[in-house]
């Protein structure tokens, strides 16, 4: 009986250390991106490069995946924990803010062919250096909400990292699919990568209302009519492939500010109605 007892504990604690195996899983997708990005130089071509921030692209969404299971598996096995939430940021900053801001940086030197004059290099650091920083306080305000159990249940406040990071990772795939490799065009994408980190960065912070996708998701078992839309969303990206991907990962990016409007718009009627 107690060595059964034993076995029945070890089972169980085997089990309850798998959503920190993928969360872990989660940051070495991360760091290996990093490391892919390291070696490119002068010496590296454009295509080279671009084909290597695809498949950077590609190791951020595969930690995506591993980011969705681990909450899954922590709710399903009961091991959600303070030390998990910790743990599950942390990677989260890896993965989603520093890689991302690595690859932009080094996109955008290698579209300028890496002949910069110093007020580029600054350009590019501190538009990096606000993706990073957004990156890293929506994370902390995210662990301090979790904590204190104030968090929405159906809605984010302000960008989710991960959403930030495929905006950036959806813009890589745009660029490989649409590039002309003409000097103006990857001078103007040199220039563009940077801000746009740095917008996202700022909505991370921001109070803009974004939905929960993976809990929208799920919800489709007890709501049907969200179904034809998931339907329309997978015909999109099969049609339109890369095209497909990028106009949905803005459509959800817009969608926060666009919902928030609507929310004023209705307060303000509200208001008017009740006087």
């Amino acid at each position: 009986m107690k060595k059964r007892s034993v076995v029945l504990l070890q089972k169980t604690r085997l089990l309850k250390s798998i959503p920190n195996f993928l969360t872990i899983c989660n940051s070495l997708c991360g760091f290996a991106a990093i490391l892919l990005l390291l070696p490119i130089s002068e010496s590296t071509s454009t295509e080279n490069a671009i084909g290597i921030f695809v498949i950077c692209s590609v190791m951020i969404f595969s930690a995506m995946i591993f980011d969705v299971f681990d909450g899954l598996a922590a709710r399903l096995l009961n091991a959600v924990s303070l030390h998990g939430i910790q743990m599950d940021s942390l990677s989260d900053m890896v993965t989603f803010g520093v890689t991302p801001a690595v690859m932009v940086a080094a996109a955008s030197k290698c579209f300028f062919n890496w002949d910069m004059t110093l007020w580029q290099h600054v350009y590019i650091y501190l538009l990096c250096s606000v993706y990073i920083g957004g990156a890293a306080l929506r994370l902390a305000t995210y662990n301090v909400n979790a904590t204190l159990k104030t968090k929405s249940s159906d809605k984010f406040s302000g960008l989710p990292s991960p959403g930030g990071a495929a905006a950036v990772c959806v813009a890589i795939f745009f660029l490989r699919a649409n590039i002309s490799f003409s000097e103006e065009y990857l001078r103007l994408a040199g220039w563009l990568l940077p801000l746009y980190s740095a917008i996202l960065g700022l909505l991370m912070n921001s109070r803009i209302p974004y939905i929960h996708a993976g809990k929208w998701l799920m919800s489709i078992r007890r709501n049907r009519k969200k179904l034809p839309l998931v339907v329309l969303m997978l015909a999109v990206v099969v049609c339109f492939r890369v095209n497909g991907l990028t106009f949905l990962t803005l459509a959800y990016i817009f969608s926060g500010p666009v919902m928030l409007i609507f929310e004023r718009i209705y307060r303000k009627r509200g208001k008017v109605n009740g006087q």
